[in-house]
């Protein structure tokens, strides 16, 4: 039921820096920034969030970052930012994997999407397994198909700029790049996704002007624009109902702005 990564024995505590939103006795929450790695794997066994975590509980004699029983309850991709809940006690990572695992969590992200959509919100729904052709990619399958688990996205569109849109995403499951493959799926592929072909120029116009907004933004942000804006859970001691929320990390806040300011002009107000 529990999400419970093998974590190398030898992990080190490391002096990395952390924007810590909330913590108490039983948890932390904190807002991972693009580029740190959540857990260690291969060829990351150095720099990642547990090893930040570990030199940040360093002193609390009762959290070993090596010890499934504590830790990380879920994860974000390297390159996608936002909010992640820590538990420092076995009971609070009981607590808050049955909590993810009934879907009684509130995740919801942020995310630049090639493309426009004419409707307001919609739902996704596929099984999701590693891709044969690429396993550092995963594939979406028909609903019900022995291939993958599965996996459902909502989304909302917050924001339209033709040819791309601003969208929230609600997660109903939590696969591995659930949202990334899911609207790879669908046709509208994460801004500045490379994995997923959003490196590509996929919507607008044949401009030499237009090519050089497109890879001034990629520049800005040379990453997928997705951010885990909220998270809320019961806090696994008190039952109180816990919600958090991070502003757009800068690289995206800039690239929406400029997207504002392509299609509707200087005058449009920032919002």
């Amino acid at each position: 039921m529990l999400n419970r990564p093998q974590y190398d024995s030898t992990i080190e505590a490391e002096e990395i820096p952390l924007e810590i939103v909330y913590e108490d006795a039983d948890l932390l929450v904190v807002n991972k920034h693009a580029g740190m790695v959540v857990h260690p794997g291969a060829g990351n066994f150095h720099g990642t969030l547990i090893n930040a975590i570990a030199w940040h509980l360093k002193d609390l004699e009762s959290f070993n970052p090596n010890d499934p029983d504590v830790g990380l309850v879920h994860r974000i991709d390297k390159n996608t930012t936002g909010l992640l809940v820590i538990a420092k006690t076995p009971d609070a990572k009981t607590s808050l994997g049955k909590q993810f695992f009934n879907k009684t969590t509130s995740r919801k992200y942020k995310a630049l999407v090639w493309g426009n959509f004419t409707e307001d919100d919609g739902r996704i729904e596929g099984n999701i397994a590693r891709d044969p052709t690429d396993r550092l990619r995963m594939k979406v399958y028909p609903a019900g198909d022995e291939q993958g688990k599965p996996a459902v996205t909502h989304y909302r569109v917050v924001e339209r700029f033709g040819y791309t849109t601003l969208l929230e995403c609600v997660l109903e499951t939590g696969r591995t790049h659930q949202i990334r493959a899911h609207m790879k799926h669908i046709g509208h592929p994460l801004f500045g996704d490379e994995r997923y072909g959003g490196t590509a120029i996929l919507r607008g116009i044949r401009s030499n002007s237009y090519r050089t907004f497109i890879f001034n933004c990629f520049s800005i942000c040379n990453r997928q624009a997705l951010h885990a804006q909220t998270l809320g859970f019961r806090h696994p001691r008190t039952g109180e109902q816990m919600n958090f929320t991070s502003e757009l990390p800068e690289d995206l806040a800039t690239i929406v702005q400029k997207w504002r300011t392509y299609i509707y002009g200087s005058a449009q107000k920032e919002k």
